[in-house]
């Protein structure tokens, strides 16, 4: 959204009240009054993915890697989001590995794009995709594996109120969808194994 159709921090905070008083509480009681001011910076943090592309972390790149071309991976990358049809948070982790062509990127640049990607309101299986397609983009590598697993809020607070499940997504592209066997090696190595 451009800045200029953006609402002001005032405006933001004046629908925080507004939900307040829906909800039944008045906003202008002690313990509520500087809620709505709390609530904006939160979604400042929450939502700062939105002033971040993606595609800069990844900008980056080394070519000096003496030949190396095996797996990379990086597992159990932990993250929070929220889900775009009810506002409720995604708690998860990311796996991403991908198999160099001549370049690498620094790894902690990896867990940034999960981020970026992860504080946006989100469904689980765009994030998946959008984060595979990045590295893609990003490195051209021979292959590229992203698997999220994570707790979606909107279905254990609301709804049909089932704690403990978790939804698994995958996104494969190159070696990783076309070869089996780099699959399995892949699907090993989050799982704790090799």
């Amino acid at each position: 959204m451009s800045d200029k159709h953006r609402p002001s921090r005032e405006q933001a905070e004046d629908a925080v009240r507004t939900l307040l008083a829906w909800a039944g509480e008045d906003p202008a009681r002690e313990g509520l009054v500087d809620t709505p001011r709390r609530v904006v910076e939160a979604y400042g943090d929450w939502f700062s993915g939105y002033e971040i592309d993606p595609d800069e972390y990844m900008g980056r790149t080394f070519e000096e890697v003496g030949g190396y071309d095996e797996m990379v991976v990086l597992r159990d990358i932990q993250f929070e989001s929220h889900c775009e049809h009810h506002m409720a948070p995604i708690i998860g982790r990311a796996h991403v590995g991908y198999l160099p062509h001549g370049r690498v990127v620094g790894i902690s640049k990896l867990a940034r794009v999960v981020d970026a990607y992860a504080r946006r309101f989100q469904v689980q299986e765009k994030m998946t995709a959008q984060i595979a397609d990045c590295i893609q983009r990003a490195l051209a590598p021979r292959g590229v594996g992203v698997v999220i697993e994570a707790a979606h809020e909107c279905m254990t607070t609301r709804g049909v109120h089932k704690r403990g499940v978790a939804m698994t997504t995958s996104k494969m592209l190159g070696a990783f969808r076309d070869d089996a066997r780099t699959r399995a090696e892949f699907l090993e190595f989050i799982r704790g194994g090799a």
